[in-house]
């Protein structure tokens, strides 16, 4: 036996190696397969549209052009204005939505909440039945007067059920002995919480916060229904470089309609097809430096919501 333990250990370290071989090198392969639709849309931002619209996208920029991206910055002051706005509503309504959804999952979690399945009926509900656009078109609107506030911006994402449901399946994973000791040591509901149950949710946190950011930095619904007012500075970022696109289109129709003369506009570019490239690239290159951060965190807190009930 000690004579073949070695040769053992050498064949399964070898296994080991070409298993992880194969692995990252199919992973790399993939990796590199999803790289290529986001460079063909940095390679377009950086093309003029003559050349995408006679020979298409290509993964390498084509007559060099920044027009786009001109186009886009022609008020710089207008677009940082979209920042700051998309960047308050998502800091503002990631830390409250987090707080708002842990809160509400621990109760929940808790066995000793005697309502707990009461209301945890209600919140499923929401999930199969909606009222409806019309019905909280006018909750938003009328009863609750926030037309043209940033509330009617913030309030709508800062909850989620499905958010919910992940913390709440986390949060149930924890031993209820150590919920008993904090309160034996004297502890009441809120230390509990955020001295001892939130410090072993970090994966769950980030996943949830990484949702809500998402959900908040990709919104521009909100801001069309409730935001009437031309010009306004409570435009997002979605939905201020929607605006531009569709006015460039508008264009596009008033000068084949023969509305506008062509000598008028002959002076000005009017780039579609890469100024989708340019604003795509504008839109998620912040999103996209946040994700490695909670990349970690986002994979573990997505495995445990998807196998706990």
């Amino acid at each position: 036996m000690a004579n073949n333990s070695p040769a053992i250990k050498i064949k399964r370290g070898r296994d080991v190696i070409i298993l992880n071989i194969i692995a990252y090198s199919f992973t790399g392969l993939i990796a590199l397969l999803c790289l290529v639709p986001f460079l063909m849309v940095l390679a377009g931002s950086f093309s003029s549209e003559e050349a995408i619209i006679q020979n298409g996208f290509n993964i390498l920029p084509q007559d060099f052009s920044l027009e786009a991206y001109k186009t886009v910055f022609k008020e710089p002051m207008v677009v940082i204005q979209a920042y700051a706005t998309t960047i308050g509503l998502t800091a503002v309504g990631t830390l409250f939505g987090l707080l708002l959804q842990t809160m509400t999952a621990y109760v929940l979690s808790r066995k000793d909440f005697e309502w707990r399945n009461f209301f945890s009926f209600f919140f499923y509900f929401t999930t199969l039945f909606s009222g409806g656009v019309v019905p909280y078109f006018i909750l938003i609107t009328r009863t609750l007067g926030l037309k043209d506030s940033y509330f009617a911006l913030l309030l709508p994402l800062i909850f989620s059920v499905y958010n919910l449901l992940i913390m709440k399946s986390y949060i149930s994973a924890i031993p209820d002995s150590l919920v008993d000791a904090a309160k034996i040591d004297g502890c009441g509901e809120f230390r509990t919480l955020f001295q001892v149950v939130m410090p072993l949710i970090k994966p769950a946190l980030a996943t949830v916060g990484l949702f809500i950011a998402l959900a908040y930095w990709n919104d521009w619904y909100n801001a069309m229904l409730y935001i009437t007012d031309k010009h306004s500075e409570k435009y997002p970022l979605q939905y201020f470089l929607y605006k531009q696109v569709n006015n460039i289109e508008a264009y596009k129709k008033l000068i084949a309609n023969n509305a506008i003369s062509s000598s008028v506009v002959s002076s000005m570019s009017l780039p579609t097809n890469t100024l989708k490239m340019a604003l795509t690239i504008v839109v998620t290159g912040p999103i996209i430096l946040a994700f490695p951060i909670v990349q970690k965190y986002f994979v573990q807190g997505i495995t445990i919501g998807a196998v706990k009930g």
